[in-house]
């Protein structure tokens, strides 16, 4: 029995840093939502979506679409190469009434 108990604890540990990862710090890879931003704040939060091409793509300025459906036009100062060929992106940057301005762009 006393040997039972030293395994309990490490054991109960184990599981629990387990469980941390599994459910915290595990990559998700859901599209993110527009409706978790607010217009009237500009700080600066990273959101995952999907890149539009076929509605184009500008030299500063091009459409996403999030996992609700919802269309926004992007206004980025630098668009990086390759964001024609990535599917998904993440967006750092803030909500505006009109569009959404990315201060980076990070390609998957």
């Amino acid at each position: 029995m006393k040997s039972l108990q030293k395994f309990v604890l490490p054991l109960l540990i184990v599981v629990v840093i387990a469980m941390i990862y599994l459910f915290y710090f595990k990559p998700d890879n859901r599209l993110g939502s527009f409706s978790t931003f607010d217009t009237n704040n500009s700080a600066v939060k990273d959101i995952k979506v999907k890149v539009l091409v076929e509605r184009g793509i500008n030299s500063n300025s091009f459409y996403v679409s999030d996992n609700d459906g919802t269309v926004v036009l992007v206004q980025a100062d630098k668009i990086p190469d390759g964001i024609q060929n990535s599917e998904t992106i993440v967006l750092r940057g803030h909500l505006n009434k009109e569009s959404f301005h990315a201060h980076e762009i990070l390609l998957n």
